[in-house]
């Protein structure tokens, strides 16, 4: 769609009343929605998945840190990796501001992926963060909560993923990659040091945890584009004259910008 151009002002403000209207009612769907979330029924999680920590070695019970709830980000740094996700650190971005806020409102928040601890604590330096990172290496929590993947899984069609089985994946590199080396998805596996069969196989998402009469219980997880409202970036883009305009995978590391 052409935006119009020289419009008076009275047509910019007749056009931008509509506009309101369709914010206001997506805002009451999302109110709506947020409440449907809080309704979800509660799973009880008796495994008993361990963390490593700059703290020590940890519970699930013990990332709440006393809090009665608890945020986790599925970040995706896989043991293979050499860099975080650059999408899932542009997103971890925003996170240094508003942890604080979390944790002052009875809501612990931990970002958690499967690299050793000494690969996070390096990355994390690299990017001048300050939020609570938790390694899960050697843990079933990545798996269990449909953020990792082996690759037999991968191949035979035996990955369940936001909710839906993806079909069988291709077994060599060549086959990921019919687009040629700039496809984006070999772009970003790059990024990461990876290819793409190891890149993929960690997946991004959120879960959520409450903390009742001393049990954990999972309420909710989402992954993929359901984690779009998490990207700060994007809400600031869709507010941009030209949205997100976007033709491929322009987003680096934030120390990347201008190097290559």
């Amino acid at each position: 769609m052409t935006a119009q151009l020289n419009a008076t002002r009275q047509q910019w403000l007749a056009a931008r009343l509509d506009l309101l209207e369709e914010e206001k009612e997506l805002t009451r769907q999302s109110d709506a929605l947020a409440m449907k979330r809080q309704q979800l029924p509660r799973v009880r999680i008796d495994k008993q998945y361990r963390f490593d920590t700059d703290g020590g070695n940890v519970s699930l019970k013990d990332l709440f840190g006393g809090r009665s709830q608890l945020l986790v980000y599925h970040f995706m740094f896989g043991p293979d990796y050499t860099a975080g996700c650059p999408s899932c650190s542009s997103i971890a971005d925003g996170f240094n501001g508003f942890f604080v806020h979390l944790e002052n409102h009875d809501v612990a928040f931990w970002a958690v992926s499967r690299a050793p601890l000494s690969k996070l604590e390096a990355f994390k330096r690299r990017m001048d963060w300050s939020f609570p990172w938790a390694s899960s290496f050697g843990s079933d929590f990545n798996g269990d909560f449909s953020v990792w993947f082996s690759a037999e899984q991968q191949h035979q069609g035996d990955v369940d993923y936001n909710y839906r089985r993806e079909p069988p994946a291709p077994r060599t590199v060549q086959e990921w990659q019919p687009r040629g080396n700039e496809a984006p998805i070999t772009q970003i596996a790059a990024m990461t040091g990876t290819d793409v069969p190891t890149y993929t196989r960690d997946r991004p998402g959120v879960s959520a945890f409450e903390l009742i009469d001393g049990a954990v219980y999972h309420s909710y997880s989402s992954y993929a584009r359901g984690l779009d409202g998490l990207w700060g970036m994007y809400q600031w883009l869709d507010r941009a004259p030209k949205g997100r305009n976007e033709t491929g995978i322009w987003w680096r590391h934030h120390d990347r910008y201008g190097k290559e």
